[in-house]
């Protein structure tokens, strides 16, 4: 039985839409942000040392980190659906995407998310670098959904499920409404009954929203 360590409104979302679509028994822990900070309960940190999630529980030992969770789960138990293979001419691209959605696209949401917090969000030289960052990667991701479902070939991948939650962060802010690729996108992502399924579970495990 795998175990998800389950934070609201988190990465985890992620992982939880994924365990839905890979259909293998879980159980999902769940954990609220402080009402105040927005940070996770202490409690996460006698599951691993960090602290935060997705953490997942499988086999008796205990990994973090989203993107390895997602390659660790498809390569377990879907390698040859949610992945492409090895050897083909996409699973570069599969890669570069998975890497893209922490790497590149995550920075500059957080970036607007801690000046706002901190209360310097209207700082023109941060304001200016962070809708500079998010017009340059939201442009080439919709650039590369042009005609596509996916993000990679024409069928799901772990690259969705990486991508899925800044997608999700942007469109709660309205921000991408100039971006028609990448909005088809996401309507189709959650139109898909397991991603479906997570959503309805989120809101069932995150009472913040009850």
């Amino acid at each position: 039985m795998i175990r998800l360590h389950h934070l609201n409104q988190s990465r985890s979302l992620r992982i939880l839409w994924l365990l839905e679509e890979l259909g293998v028994p879980y159980e999902a822990v769940p954990y609220q942000r402080n009402a105040e900070t927005h940070l996770a309960p202490d409690r996460l940190k006698a599951v691993h040392p960090l602290g935060k999630s997705p953490v997942i529980e499988i086999d008796g030992k205990v990994f973090a980190e989203s993107e390895a969770i997602t390659q660790l789960l498809i390569e377990r138990f879907a390698p040859d659906r949610l992945r492409p293979a090895i050897d083909s001419p996409e699973y570069g691209y599969y890669l570069q995407w998975i890497a893209f959605s922490e790497s590149s696209l995550m920075l500059p949401l957080l970036l607007e998310l801690f000046t706002h917090a901190a209360g310097v969000g209207d700082n023109p030289f941060l304001s200016q670098y962070i809708g500079g960052e998010k017009q340059k990667l939201l442009s080439y991701l919709n650039d590369s959904l042009a005609g596509k479902r996916y993000i990679v070939g024409d069928r799901l991948s772990g690259a969705d499920f990486m991508l899925s939650f800044d997608l999700v962060i942007l469109e709660s802010k309205g921000q991408l409404e100039d971006y028609p690729h990448i909005k088809q996108y996401v309507q189709h992502l959650s139109q898909l009954e397991s991603y479906q399924r997570a959503m309805q579970i989120e809101a069932k495990l995150d009472t913040s929203k009850q």
